[in-house]
C-alpha cells in the first residue's frame, strides 16, 4: 500500500491510501466505517501500531470503499505521512557521500576566508581528507527534529542565521513493532515501510558545531526542515531496498543521482545496533543518511531562495518543496 496523510481545506490530517497511479485517495477511516460499521484507521501511526492485522483491515477497507470515501490528490494537501513521527534518527550509511562531503567541506572553509587559495592550500598540506574510523566500525546516528517535520509541497523557510542551505537526498523506514536487541539477520522484518527524506542542513552553521564533538545541533534543527515524503510505502511493495535508483533535482535540473545499492550500513545493521538495550518502538523513523551524489555540497553548487528542490526515490515517487527567503 502507499499510505499518506491529507488534509482537506477545511479539517484535521487524515489517513489514505492512494490508488488510480497515485491521483486519488481514499479515506481510509471512511473506507473503514463503510465496510466495518465503524471508527478504525484513523491515522497511519494508528495502523503501524495494529501491525499486521491493522494493515490488512486497511487492505480491506480500501477494496470495499465506496465512491464518496475517495478524493482527488490534486484537491487535497498532503502532509507527512506521519506528522510529527514518534521519534526520528538520521544514519550515515554512505560512504561516498562522506568522502565526498568532506573534502567539499574543505573548499567551503577556505571560502569564507580573505584569500581563498591560499585557506586551500594551508588545509590541504594537512593532507587528503579521509572518512572517520568510527564510520567503519558501527552506524552513526543523531536525533532529528520530529516537530521539524513538513510534506511534500510545503515550503522550508531559509534559517536567517545560514548563508548556506543545502539539500540532502535520503530515504528512510518506519519501525513497524517494538523491538528490543533484534539480531542483524531478519531485521527488515521490523519494517512497516519507507518514504524520502530530505535532511536540510545549514552547512556553515553545522561546519562549526561539529567542533564541538557532539553532533548537529542548529545547523539541522529549524522549522519546516526536515521534509518527508510524498507517501509511506509499505514492505511488502518494496521486497529490496537496495536496489533503488536516487536523483535529486534542482529547478528541473538534475544535480546529483545514486543508488541505494551503495549503503556502507543497511537497514538491518541500523535496526539492529540502535535497539542494543533501547526499545524501539511503532511510527519511529530511521534515515538512510545522503546518497553519494546526494546534495549540493558534494558538486561545490548552493540553492538559493526560491529554488524547487525535487528528491525522487524509485518505487516510492518525488518529494518537492520551494525553498523561501525568512520573513
Amino acid at each position: 500500500m502507499r499510505l499518506v496523510t491529507f488534509q482537506k481545506e477545511s479539517g484535521s490530517p487524515r489517513a489514505g491510501a492512494l490508488v488510480d497511479g497515485d491521483t486519488r485517495i481514499i479515506d481510509l477511516a471512511e473506507a473503514h466505517r463503510a465496510a466495518f460499521g465503524g471508527p478504525g484507521l484513523e491515522s497511519v501511526l494508528s495502523i503501524a501500531e495494529g501491525g499486521d492485522a491493522a494493515l490488512e483491515r486497511a487492505r480491506e477497507a480500501v477494496k470495499k470503499a465506496p465512491a464518496d470515501a475517495s478524493v482527488a490528490r490534486a484537491d487535497v494537501r498532503l502532509r507527512a505521512p506521519m506528522q510529527p513521527p514518534p521519534q526520528m534518527r538520521d544514519c550515515l550509511c554512505f560512504e561516498l557521500h562522506l568522502k565526498q562531503a568532506f573534502a567539499s567541506v574543505r573548499k567551503l572553509t577556505a571560502m569564507q576566508g580573505p584569500d581563498p587559495e591560499k585557506a586551500l592550500a594551508e588545509i590541504e598540506r594537512g593532507g587528503p581528507p579521509t572518512v572517520p574510523a568510527i564510520f567503519y566500525k558501527q552506524p552513526i546516528y543523531y536525533k532529528a527534529n520530529r516537530f521539524a517535520v513538513i510534506g511534500t509541497d510545503d515550503e522550508v523557510v531559509w534559517p536567517d542565521y545560514s548563508k548556506f542551505l543545502d539539500f540532502e537526498l535520503e530515504f528512510g523506514v518506519f519501525i513497524k513493532d517494538k523491538v528490543t536487541d533484534a539480531p542483524k539477520e531478519g531485521a527488515l522484518k521490523h519494517v512497516f515501510g519507507y518514504t524520502i527524506f530530505n535532511d536540510m542542513s545549514a552547512r556553515d552553521t553545522q561546519a562549526l558545531e561539529m567542533e564541538g564533538r557532539l553532533g548537529p545541533a542548529k545547523g539541522k534543527d529549524f522549522d519546516t526542515g526536515n521534509p518527508m515524503g510524498p507517501c509511506l510505502v509499505t514492505a511488502d511493495e518494496i521486497p529490496d531496498p537496495y536496489n533503488l535508483t536516487m536523483i535529486a533535482r534542482v529547478n528541473g535540473e538534475e544535480w546529483g543521482r545514486g543508488s541505494s545499492s551503495t549503503m556502507y550500513w543497511k537497514f538491518e545493521d541500523l535496526i539492529s545496533y540502535i535497539s542494543r538495550s533501547e526499545t524501539l518502538y511503532p511510527g519511529e523513523f530511521l534515515g538512510s543518511g545522503t546518497v553519494g551524489n546526494g546534495c549540493g555540497l558534494e558538486h561545490m553548487r548552493f540553492i538559493k531562495p526560491g529554488d524547487v528542490i525535487e528528491l525522487e526515490v524509485e518505487r516510492i515517487g518525488v518529494l518537492r518543496n520551494r525553498v523561501v527567503a525568512h520573513a
